[in-house]
């Protein structure tokens, strides 16, 4: 029960960010906003270092939070390309998807299969996530090429990879592992802009949506990180990966939007899946 509450938390978490995110990335562009939101991110978290103290940490943990965040880092970057380069309605929920069945996939064979109960949840999560990425401007002739897959599908590859490699990571420290990964996620965006001409001084208009985006960023990833504590790595990954919801929530909040029937079938089928794991 703790860990589906502290994994849906971090959808909750991650899919504000992402509102923000995309607010910011209006203003700047995607590549310019995430770097922004991961560097401002990673100062936040130094500051509590002189009421913390060092962390401590193994070797091992600095390999798999070094290698989690850079990759994690470049997987925002391709998801970013891909919803700006492809269908949104497509990239969106294949990247989720395949952030959420890697974790599944590890997870059965470190921990063994779950209940028949939460694997249907997985199932009907899984499913939610689709559905909620579904908008108005999805046209009906959708013609999904392979090309347009492929950054969707290497994103979705990316995060799982992080998903696994953070929680690798996290056994030992929890503000350590968030810094630490931090650190090699900006390095990563800083080459990235660096290697484009992109690198730029925030707008002042973005500050504001930064500041969010990188407390929601830094909450999801703190609550996934104490949900795969609390229990299974994958029940931590799929309901963390319900983070479109959340996104697309806000959305019709703040900007009103309105939902689609699939986007509401999705949000009550997360719900549903969400209290299938938990019993």
């Amino acid at each position: 029960m703790l860990s589906a509450l502290l994994g849906l938390l971090s959808a909750t978490s991650w899919g504000t960010s992402d509102f923000f995110g995309g607010l910011a990335s209006r203003r700047s562009s995607a590549v310019q906003a995430t770097f922004q939101s991961e560097t401002l991110g990673l100062l936040m978290l130094l500051c509590l270092l002189p009421f913390t103290g060092l962390p401590v940490m193994s070797w091992a943990d600095w390999a798999w939070c070094l290698a989690g965040g850079a990759i994690g880092a470049y997987g925002l970057e391709m998801l970013y390309r891909a919803l700006s380069e492809g269908q949104m309605s497509v990239a969106a929920p294949v990247s989720a998807l395949m952030a959420a069945l890697l974790p599944v996939a590890v997870a059965a064979v470190t921990e063994g299969l779950p209940r028949p109960l939460v694997l249907g949840g997985f199932v009907l999560a899984l499913a939610s996530i689709w559905l909620i990425s579904q908008s108005r401007d999805a046209s009906p002739h959708i013609h999904i090429r392979l090309a347009d897959l492929r950054l969707p599908l290497l994103a979705g590859v990316f995060f799982g990879a992080y998903f696994i490699m953070i929680h690798q990571g996290s056994q030992h420290s929890l503000l350590g592992t968030l810094i630490v990964a931090r650190t090699a996620g900006s390095l990563t965006l800083l080459g990235l802009n660096l290697a484009r001409g992109t690198l730029a001084w925030p707008k002042r208009p973005v500050w504001a949506f930064i500041t969010v985006n990188a407390l929601g960023d830094i909450g999801g990833n703190a609550l996934y990180i104490l949900a795969g504590h609390a229990g299974r790595m994958d029940v931590a990954a799929v309901l963390g990966s319900l983070y479109p919801g959340m996104t697309v929530v806000l959305a019709g909040l703040v900007l009103h939007e309105r939902l689609t029937r699939a986007q509401v079938l999705g949000i009550l089928a997360a719900l549903a899946a969400t209290a299938m794991i938990a019993l």
